[in-house]
């Protein structure tokens, strides 16, 4: 009883303030691909700006709340009438995080094929081995059948691979994408 009200008080001097990501501008403009003709809420990142905020990102855990900050100068953005950097952020990073949804399913398709590929092969190579041994006894026989066990493995190598590692940095890349995409911004003016 005496943990279950020390939980119940302790959460809010538990919970840690967020993280903050800052990042200097001397124009807004700066911040976005300067040939994307977009609207200013649509247009995509500066490459290097989205390295920046996706490295600066990745170096918390994803559990940890991040804001973002953002100095301007204040002759920059008009009172009132400035772009809503935020909004064309989101847009970005969730335009980023539906894509890398995309490709892992794609990924995940490619891998179901190579899967069926590999089984089949692995099926044909166990199929020969058995009319290897069932032909005759030796040394070639026996190299015949090695061989074949082998390679039917060695074909079910990529899938495995697929499944179990290759699949987690897309899914990382995704969470981190679906982060940004609804990270606090805060513009401040210098």
């Amino acid at each position: 009883m005496a943990d279950m009200t020390m939980k119940e008080t302790l959460p809010h001097t538990l919970a840690s303030p967020p993280a903050t990501i800052e990042i200097r501008l001397s124009r807004p403009q700066q911040l976005f691909n300067s040939l994307d003709p977009s609207p200013f809420h649509e247009r995509d990142l500066d490459q290097d700006a989205e390295d920046y905020l996706v490295d600066s990102a990745d170096e918390f855990p994803l559990k940890k709340p991040l804001t973002l900050i953002i100095h301007v100068p204040a002759d920059q953005l008009p009172p009132g009438s400035g772009p809503n950097l935020g909004q064309a952020i989101h847009n970005y990073f969730e335009y980023r995080m539906n894509e890398t949804r995309r490709r892992l399913k794609f990924f995940f398709r490619d891998g179901r094929i190579a899967l069926m590929v590999a089984l089949v092969f692995l099926l044909v190579c166990i199929l020969l081995r058995q009319l290897a041994l069932a032909v005759g006894h030796g040394l070639w026989p026996q190299i015949v059948d090695e061989g074949l066990y082998i390679v039917g493995w060695v074909a079910m190598w990529r899938p495995l691979e697929i499944f179990l590692y290759d699949w987690r940095p897309i899914w990382h890349r995704h969470q981190l994408f679906a982060k940004l995409s609804r990270i606090p911004v805060v513009v401040r003016t210098t």
